[in-house]
């Protein structure tokens, strides 16, 4: 019997994407995540032949030789996703949906292949990826109240708060324990009037947020703001949701968040604005270990000395 693995992003979009996935097609597979920003999930896949393998919500293009090998192995890949992917193989076994458009997320994707089955879940992924709009007109189809879709924002954003780390360490729940909290639940309304899972990360939120929002840009010109967090567990978990906010706060300005590793080197978080939403995964891709999309992206482990750099093609790239 074939094997088969769920290979999924470790935030809300991942999470939500696969829930999706597998209220519409129960499976059993061994489930394979990680924090957010590890992109390289399918290089623990290395030596697997002949399996079922579904990707979701991580670069095709980071993940290019994993896929190849994949493929030479006679697996079949269900690639779901919204990054950057680069040449798409064609491949009997492959079956690849993707769509880069900076109005979407993978949850938004599987939606569309589901025809709408399980939306509230694609809202909440939305949301989690700082795509508010379309996260709004999506639930405009559900018929829901404001109290209803505010469940939902929030929802999305404290599963996406717990993908912000270093290491799984930094997290609140690994984000494959986090699925199987959100795994009996078709319903996202009764997950959040029952989940103590998402009562312990609302008060992480909380603790996490209030140290974030003390901080004030280090760096202000016309082009955006970009902030800075020192070496600690909180601002790693705090860093998306701050950058989305942040960005959210000034629609017509770019941000950029830098983290400090404490190893010489920075995390660091991009964001276009919100009112063009271009540039963001161009201007990180041209660091080692950055991607990401058009609207948001990151780079792993820059440099302290490259951060001047950085900062130049930041106002380059957003310049008005």
């Amino acid at each position: 019997m074939m094997k088969s693995y769920d290979v999924f992003n470790g935030d809300a979009d991942g999470i939500c994407s696969l829930h999706q996935l597998r209220l519409a097609q129960q499976m059993e597979a061994e489930l394979i995540s990680g924090v957010k920003r590890d992109v390289r999930l399918l290089g623990r896949l290395a030596g697997v032949k002949s399996a079922a393998v579904t990707v979701l919500d991580i670069s095709m293009d980071t993940n290019k030789e994993e896929v190849a090998g994949l493929l030479a192995g006679a697996s079949r890949i269900l690639y779901i996703d919204h990054h950057f992917a680069g040449a798409i193989p064609r491949h009997p076994n492959l079956e690849a949906h993707i769509d880069p458009r900076p109005e979407m997320c993978t949850g938004l994707i599987v939606d569309r292949l589901l025809g709408g089955r399980y939306r509230a879940w694609a809202v909440v992924a939305a949301f989690g990826d700082n795509l508010h709009a379309s996260a709004r007109e999506a639930a405009t189809t559900l018929g829901l109240d404001e109290e209803q879709v505010a469940i939902l924002l929030e929802m999305g954003e404290l599963l996406n708060y717990n993908g912000y780390g270093r290491t799984v360490a930094d997290l609140h729940f690994d984000p494959v324990e986090l699925y199987r909290a959100v795994q009996p639940f078709a319903d996202p309304f009764e997950f959040a009037a029952t989940s103590l899972a998402l009562a312990r990360l609302r008060e992480g939120y909380a603790s996490d947020m209030h140290q974030a929002r003390t901080t004030t840009p280090f760096r202000e010109t016309p082009e955006g703001r970009v902030y800075r967090f020192p070496a600690a567990a909180w601002a790693r978990r705090a860093a998306g949701v701050f950058i989305n906010e942040k960005a959210r706060e000034c629609p017509q300005a770019a941000h950029a968040l830098l983290v400090d590793n404490g190893d010489d080197t920075f995390t660091a978080s991009v964001r276009a604005p919100l009112a063009r939403r271009e540039g963001a995964d161009g201007l990180c891709r041209r660091f080692p270990g950055g991607g990401g999309r058009a609207a948001a992206a990151g780079i792993n482990d820059l440099p302290a000395g490259r951060i001047g750099e950085l900062l130049r093609l930041f106002e380059e790239t957003f310049a008005r």
